[in-house]
């Protein structure tokens, strides 16, 4: 009897190991937001435009540079912009009603019209995107846009999943452009663009000038070119560790970060710095930081397809 219950014990521990776990990021239920009154100049009409941010439910009038506040990790693509003294706002992250009584954040691809007789005309492409960091305002320029993006979020675990539920719109028979706000737009023919959801895990170091260099320890990346026909529940994004060129699973986009669009985050100086990704880490490394986007479009800064939509909620890191 003895020898018996000490098998059931043992193998009860055994299971016990092997349960899983969640955790929940958060504010990733999007119950709670911020809203923002900025007041744009007068120049381009002088509208008072309405911005969200996620995190503690709070209303901030005027135009003042945004910090994540009440310990929100969130950061948005919505901004408050000052450039050669014009004032515009941008807004293309939403909360939206998923149910009478529960939220989610609807993430947009929206074209932002600039216009003042003789002054200023500028269409420029916008894909909501929700990411862990802060952005940098007000923003003074449409030039090297990932530069306004601070993805400086320590992270030291390894989970097995990221965990969501998603809604995804591809317009059909909608051409994909780019508008950057110079020049005219541009129609990008034989291009399909995609919603995309990615968790990049790194180990992260500098050296004595201030430049920052990472390892890639965990790839979690996965992109949408089909609407779905509701919502999808708790759907799992893989995290692979180790160097995974190769392997069944592999797709392109999911290489280490290109040296010509790297993410930015601050130094041991404050300064912001180019993130330059160098290789793989072994398969049993330890993240220093990570890098997480939900974003409506997949291309470079100002490319999109008008209309694509991605909606989330429920996010959560499973280990």
């Amino acid at each position: 009897m003895k020898r018996m219950l000490f098998s059931i014990c043992l193998a009860v521990a055994a299971l016990s190991g092997l349960a899983e776990t969640k955790e929940k990021v958060a504010y990733g239920d999007f119950e709670q937001w911020i809203t923002r009154y900025i007041h744009e100049s007068s120049v381009i009409g002088g509208k008072t435009r309405t911005l969200y941010e996620i995190g503690p439910t709070t209303t901030i009038d005027g135009n003042k540079a945004y910090s994540n506040m009440g310990g929100s990790p969130w950061a948005t693509s919505n901004v408050y912009a000052k450039v050669a003294g014009v004032v515009k706002g941008s807004n293309a992250v939403f909360p939206d009603k998923r149910t009478a009584s529960n939220k989610c954040v609807k993430l947009s691809t929206i074209m932002e019209k600039v216009k003042a007789l003789g002054i200023i005309n500028m269409d420029v492409l916008v894909s909501g995107s929700i990411y862990l960091g802060k952005m940098v305002e007000p923003v003074s320029s449409t030039k090297n846009p990932y530069s306004k993006l601070d993805m400086s979020t320590p992270f030291t675990k390894r989970p097995k999943y990221l965990e969501y539920d998603y809604k995804v719109l591809i317009p059909k028979n909608t051409p994909m452009i780019y508008s950057s706000g110079f020049g005219k737009k541009k129609t990008l023919t034989g291009r399909q663009n995609a919603c995309e959801v990615f968790v990049l895990l790194q180990r992260r170091w500098e050296d004595a000038e201030g430049n920052i260099y990472a390892k890639r320890v965990g790839t979690g990346r996965e992109r949408f070119t089909q609407s779905s026909s509701g919502w999808v529940n708790g759907h799992r994004l893989r995290i692979y560790y180790g160097n995974i060129v190769g392997q069944p699973y592999y797709k392109d986009y999911m290489n280490l970060v290109s040296s010509s669009r790297p993410y930015y985050a601050r130094n041991s100086k404050g300064k912001l710095v180019p993130v330059q990704e160098v290789g793989w880490d072994s398969p049993v490394a330890k993240p220093t930081h990570i890098i997480m986007m939900f974003s409506a479009g997949c291309g470079t800064a100002y490319e999109g397809t008008i209309g694509q939509t991605l909606w989330v909620d429920n996010v959560s890191f499973v280990y």
